[in-house]
């Protein structure tokens, strides 16, 4: 760690003057609070009460069997509470809420189970809540919505710029500035100004923690290889930061969309289309212009089209010590479906990237390889982008019945 955050030439706290005091009120409760042993305790104790902490480890005898190389593990973070690993962070920062006095949380939202997660942590922490999101993702993760709103919070759809994520956090920030006195910005992944990309990691790291040991003890020996999809770089951080030190490769999956030729996609690290630039607090990789103007952006899920990545990221891919790949909607799409048909499981279209991207290489790896890969969330969320992409005619039909009962 360097200097306010830094990270090699990646990172940094470029910020308003006037949010520097709150974030340095920030920055100054989190390193008290790493520092008090009790603090640990009580985030380890309310997410294994409340998020069902730790989350096991599954052996995929069938997929193993299918691709007839490494065997294969999956972390299952979709069993954490709210179905993805979302709650891992937002629970943390609820603490750090609660030492600093505020009563107000807001968050910006892609596929919504960050913003579910918020709203989860502000029901029971007794606070205010407000939730930003894109006015695309409001439409294709309408069961979030719906729940979001159920437990007490309001959805504010961002009608402005390309309206997915990027757009949501701008929208985030402009409130902080606005309300900073009694709120806290719940910034859900690993990007943004210090203390943020820091602290997202620092809370997430129990995945990596818990997997390294479950693995040790299922497996007896390390993974040989680590996949996460990566969208701001949340999940990946997580479970990466456990095996730094070892012997062990770690791949990031990004979202190749429609592929990287169409310029539809959101990769960051894994081709040449991104360029260091400042925007949203901090310095990595984004997708921009010549001008420095962010492009659009393209995923099927909605977590991953974020214009940036974590400036940890960022470093990691610099250093060579973890691999950048891309997946695009039609390889998550498959991978998806065979997971469901082989084993049962139904990963979030996010965390079906790393999937898609495990099952290329499993078959060329030895039967005594093991491949771990980090199912970051459940795809129930994704039901309507699914069926769309499965082309369902039984749902289309229900959709359709549905409409003429609301519409009469």
């Amino acid at each position: 760690m360097q200097n306010r955050g830094y990270y090699d030439q990646y990172g940094g706290a470029f910020l308003p003057e006037v949010l520097i005091a709150t974030v340095d009120e920030l920055v100054e409760t989190f390193e008290k609070a790493k520092q008090d042993p009790s603090f640990w305790k009580e985030y380890a104790d309310i997410m294994s009460e409340y998020s069902c902490r730790p989350t096991p480890v599954t052996f995929a005898e069938n997929l193993s069997h299918y691709f007839g190389g490494g065997r294969i593990y999956i972390k299952r973070e979709d069993l954490n509470h709210t179905g993805a690993h979302k709650a891992n962070n937002v629970m943390g920062q609820g603490l750090l809420v609660k030492r600093m006095g505020k009563t107000r949380v807001i968050a910006e939202t892609g596929a919504g189970q960050h913003g579910m997660a918020t709203a989860t942590m502000a029901a029971k922490f007794g606070f205010k809540c407000t939730i930003y999101m894109g006015e695309v993702d409001v439409q294709r993760q309408r069961p979030n919505v719906f729940w979001m709103e159920r437990l007490g919070a309001e959805v504010v759809p961002v009608k402005e710029g390309t309206r997915i994520l990027k757009d949501a956090i701008n929208e985030a920030l402009r409130d902080w500035v606005t309300n900073m006195d009694n709120t806290h910005y719940v910034l859900g992944t690993a990007c943004g100004p210090h203390p943020f990309p820091e602290m997202v990691s620092y809370f997430q790291s129990i995945i990596g923690q818990e997997a390294r040991r479950q693995i040790m003890e299922r497996a007896a020996k390390l993974p040989d290889r680590v996949y996460a999809c990566v969208g701001g770089g949340s999940n990946a951080l997580g479970i990466f930061k456990a095996f730094l030190n070892d012997p062990v490769e770690l791949v990031g999956v990004e979202a190749a969309g429609r592929g990287l030729e169409s310029g539809e996609h959101a990769v960051r690290l894994a081709s040449p289309d991104a360029s260091v630039g400042v925007a949203q607090g901090y310095k990595t990789y984004f997708l921009q212009d010549d001008d420095g103007q962010m492009k659009a952006t393209h995923s099927i899920a909605a977590g991953l089209d974020y214009v940036g990545v974590s400036p940890i990221l960022a470093q990691l891919k610099e250093s060579g010590r973890v691999r950048f790949e891309a997946a695009t909607d039609q390889e998550v799409v498959g991978a998806l479906a065979l997971t469901m048909q082989k084993e049962g499981l139904i990963p979030a279209l996010e965390s079906a990237h790393a999937f898609a991207q495990a099952f290329k290489e499993a078959p060329k790896l030895s039967k005594t390889a093991i491949i771990l890969i980090n199912q970051s969330g459940r795809g129930d969320k994704d039901i309507f982008t699914v069926a769309d992409a499965f082309n369902d005619p039984s749902w289309q039909e229900f959709i359709k019945k549905k409409a003429e009962e609301y519409h009469a």
